[in-house]
């Protein structure tokens, strides 16, 4: 039986000690975190450790700014933030904080600034015997009777012991007597009241007084006493003593009840005539507390209010009244004075944890501060309402019983409001309610999420063309809602290219302000306008940036004089000048029949300007003319038209130079010169200009001709006379040679070789038929069919006479007077042979000499007379080789 009642108590103890865990666990789940110190630890004892109970870091501790809270003025506890524990900041006495409370509890916040969070921690404080049990008289004095009886009771006014438990006062002690005993009895809060006991009668004649030693002690390890001596004065009879009307007296009284007032007043009657019926009350037993804020009038038995009462400092109290008549006889009464709280303090705000600035883009519900708001009073008196200001982009969240946390409602936007006076306003359930409040002033920092924004949607600009390198052509000017760096604006072109060429070379921007300058000077009739993009970035990371579009026109100006496209410039033409005046020369050759009428059109001056707009708005005049009032032009047309007819006295030529303007400022111009000659036809034109000027470039190229010509038969003469020295020295070599056995070239009669006859004979052998004409492409090479043999022509029979080569070219001549042909006839007999000749066994001879003739009859004959006398010097070459 004994094992099972063990077993059972066993798992009574495992379950409660598993309750306890899991209330730990939930505790600290919850944030809530409780430890127990005993009393009068010293400076920095340890209490709890805080950072393993709430599963926190300890660098995160100390990055985040954890801190510990108390409440009240006093600061009880901290926190080491290197170990992560609770410790004490100061002494803590138990019977001061706690006076007469039972348990004693000390309320302290963890606050992590960091994180915005709060843990409540709760510190009991047990007691430890460190007080000694004290009467508040170490001598007291009675007078009793001797006529009292044995058994009387005589209250004594007991000891005080702060401590509690175990601790407290537990038992008296009396010594020094045997006429009187200790009875000690116990009050309906447990309270011990000691009462002293006559046991045996009195005589005063046997002893005056008696001398007796009360001892009080508590229940501490060791324990701690209190002594009192007690003299105990003998008298004549008195028969009566003094009796309250109540045993207990109570009275309520609120807390601002003024000072001075009476709270209530006890009252004790004695039936004795003369000094033993005079009743005297005096305070037999109160605090030290109590005794300065109460007062008892020692003759009327009024408690009056001699302090301020504070319902905050004590709700009630207890007093012990004692009566005492002339005989020395006591009574005793007890009072309770209860305090009713009033409404007489506000709320107290206090502000545990608060960001000083917060970024924009913090998350809606986000933790700005952690507000502790708390009512001194009771009841509906200390129930607290918190609200916010109005118009503010936050909201309150209960944190704990007495915390808030301010939390951002929306998102925060910087531009709209840089800073916020958040108002924390309190106010109590009392009537009248008091009001409390506390601002927190909470700057925004600035997020990058403003792009650039450009004063304009599209800028253009107008810029002369001719312009100064870096002339400024406009400023783009682009803001930025956000703060600082983020608000920095830089300026870019975007890339882009023109005719070729990037963008960056025709204009640039400067970073800084935005100003755009040109980088070339510009020419209207190049290029007449820009499109380019300028970006805009901010400083913020990452950048933000936009774009703006800028159209820069190109205007123009009057740097382009007219230019005359008709009549034609002559070769030798000059262009127009630049300047106002400037001329420029032009020539042309006009038909006008004598016959026109007045109006006739006789030319038209067409001209041009590069320019534009009234830059290029012409105009015609005439300037001069031989006959002034022969001709006009029309203004805008410029046609030149006869103003008159044509007289007979007026001249066959005229001058005409017409003045071409543009409307620039300054205005330019050109001129143009025309040539009117009054004739009928194109012959009479042609007689009357004159017949020098009309051959003047076939003239010219007939002149190149003949140079091209001159300088080729030059060099041909030069490359004949070379050859002709190399045949003759060959030839030379070759009569230096021994003869031939038979003294005769083989097959070759020794006439072929010798005098005029043989050359004729020879010339005869490679005949050609050549026709020449003054025209070369009509000119004719005709080689006879027997020039193509390897050997020589026979030599003809003495029967048949040769014809003389003078003969055969004036028969050749005979037919046709317009051509010039020169003709070797072949006269070959097909019964004859001759020994090859020694020109007959080189290869291509026939076909060189064809060449070189063909060569010279086509490039020399182009014109009669030069090819007649080339085909002279061209025989005389042929016949000089040939023999």
């Amino acid at each position: 039986m004994c094992a099972a009642r063990e077993e059972r108590w066993g798992r009574r103890r495992r379950a409660l000690l598993l309750c306890c865990v899991l209330v730990a666990a939930w505790e600290a789940a919850w944030g809530q975190l409780r430890y127990s110190v005993p009393e009068e630890l010293p400076k920095g004892s340890f209490v709890g450790d805080v950072a393993k109970d709430l599963a926190l870091e300890l660098a995160a501790l100390r990055a985040r700014g954890a801190r510990v809270v108390s409440q009240g003025r006093t600061q009880y506890f901290a926190l080491n933030a290197n170990s992560g524990h609770l410790v004490t900041a100061d002494r803590i006495d138990r019977e001061r904080i706690c006076e007469n409370v039972e348990p004693c509890v000390l309320r302290c916040e963890l606050i992590v600034e960091g994180e915005m969070k709060v843990y409540a921690v709760e510190v009991e404080i047990t007691d430890i015997n460190d007080n000694t049990p004290k009467f508040n008289e170490v001598e007291m004095k009675l007078r009793v009777s001797e006529m009292a009886s044995p058994g009387s009771r005589l209250p004594l006014r007991g000891a005080q012991d702060p401590d509690m438990g175990s601790n407290s006062l537990q038992n008296y002690a009396l010594s020094g007597d045997e006429h009187f005993s200790l009875s000690v009895q116990a009050g309906a809060d447990g309270e011990k009241r000691p009462e002293l006991v006559l046991t045996k009668a009195l005589d005063r004649e046997e002893a005056a007084f008696h001398e007796l030693l009360l001892t009080a002690s508590d229940g501490g390890e060791p324990a701690r006493t209190g002594t009192a001596r007690i003299r105990v004065v003998v008298l004549d009879a008195n028969d009566n003593a003094p009796a309250f009307s109540q045993a207990v007296y109570t009275v309520r009284v609120p807390e601002d009840v003024p000072v001075g007032s009476t709270l209530l007043r006890v009252t004790a009657t004695d039936p004795d005539d003369g000094t033993n019926g005079d009743v005297e009350y005096t305070l037999n037993k109160i605090t030290e507390k109590a005794s300065k804020i109460f007062h008892l009038d020692p003759d009327s038995g009024a408690i009056k209010l001699e302090n301020k009462l504070d319902f905050e400092e004590g709700d009630a109290y207890e007093i012990e009244v004692q009566a005492g008549d002339g005989g020395h006889l006591l009574d005793t009464a007890k009072v309770l004075i209860s305090v009713t709280d009033v409404n007489d303090n506000a709320p107290e705000i206090s502000v545990r944890s608060a960001l000083s600035e917060i970024s924009e883009d913090a998350a809606p519900g986000t933790v700005v501060a952690l507000v502790h708001v708390q009512d001194r009073d009771s009841g509906g008196n200390g129930e607290v309402r918190c609200s916010l200001g109005e118009g503010v982009p936050f909201r309150l969240e209960r944190a704990l019983d007495d915390y808030y946390r301010v939390v951002t409602a929306r998102e925060l936007d910087r531009e709209q409001a840089s800073e916020y006076n958040v108002t924390v306003r309190a106010a109590d359930g009392g009537s009248p309610a008091l009001r409390s409040s506390a601002v927190l002033a909470l700057r925004v920092l600035d997020v990058n999420d403003n792009a650039p924004v450009f004063a304009e949607a599209r800028y253009s600009a107008r810029l002369p063309e001719n312009n100064a390198e870096g002339a400024l052509v406009l400023t783009v000017r682009a803001s930025d809602a956000d703060w600082g760096q983020n608000a920095r604006v830089r300026y870019r072109l975007r890339e882009g290219r023109l005719r070729g060429a990037p963008l960056s070379s025709y204009v640039s921007v400067q970073a800084e302000t935005g100003a755009l300058y040109a980088l070339r000077s510009f020419d209207y009739e190049e290029v007449r306008e820009l499109e380019l993009w300028v970006r805009a970035e901010d400083g913020g990371a990452p950048p933000l940036s936009s774009n703006v579009s800028v159209r820069l026109l190109i205007a123009d100006e009057n740097d382009n004089a007219p230019q005359v496209l008709y009549p034609p410039a002559p070769g030798s033409g000059s262009g127009a000048g630049a300047g106002a005046g400037a001329v420029s020369g032009w020539a042309g050759v006009e038909l006008a029949p004598r016959s026109a009428e007045p109006g006739a059109l006789v030319a038209k001056v067409v001209a041009v300007d590069a320019d534009a707009g009234q830059n290029a708005w012409l105009s015609y005049e005439l300037a001069k003319a031989t006959e002034p009032g022969l001709f006009r032009v029309g203004l805008h047309s410029g046609e030149v038209r006869t103003a008159r007819s044509p007289m007979a006295r007026d001249a066959a030529r005229h001058s005409l130079v017409v003045l071409v303007k543009d409307r620039g400022r300054p205005a330019l111009s050109a001129t143009a010169t025309l040539t009117v000659v009054l004739a009928e036809s194109v012959a009479e034109l042609l007689s009357e200009l004159g017949s020098a000027a009309a051959p003047a470039e076939p003239a010219g190229s007939l002149t190149r001709w003949l140079v091209l010509a001159v300088a080729a038969v030059s060099c041909l003469f030069l490359a004949f006379l070379l050859l002709l020295l190399a045949l003759r020295l060959r030839r030379w070599r070759r009569s230096r040679l021994p003869p031939p056995p038979s003294g005769t070239l083989r097959g070759v009669p020794a006439s072929h070789f010798v005098g005029i006859d043989g050359v004729r004979a020879f010339l005869r052998s490679y005949s050609h038929d050549i026709s020449l004409t003054a025209d070369s492409r009509k000119s004719q090479l005709r080689c006879a069919p027997g020039s193509c043999c390897d050997t020589l022509p026979a030599r003809p029979p003495p029967d048949e006479p040769a014809l003389l080569r003078g003969e055969h070219a004036a028969a050749q001549l005979a037919p046709d007077t317009d051509a010039l042909t020169v003709s070797a006839p072949t006269g070959a007999h097909p019964s004859s042979r001759l020994p090859p000749s020694p020109s007959a066994s080189r290869p291509g001879f026939d076909s060189s000499s064809q060449l070189f003739s063909s060569l010279f009859f086509n490039a020399f004959y182009a014109r009669e007379s030069f090819g007649r006398t080339s085909l002279l010097l061209l025989s005389l070459y042929s016949s000089e080789i040939w023999s």
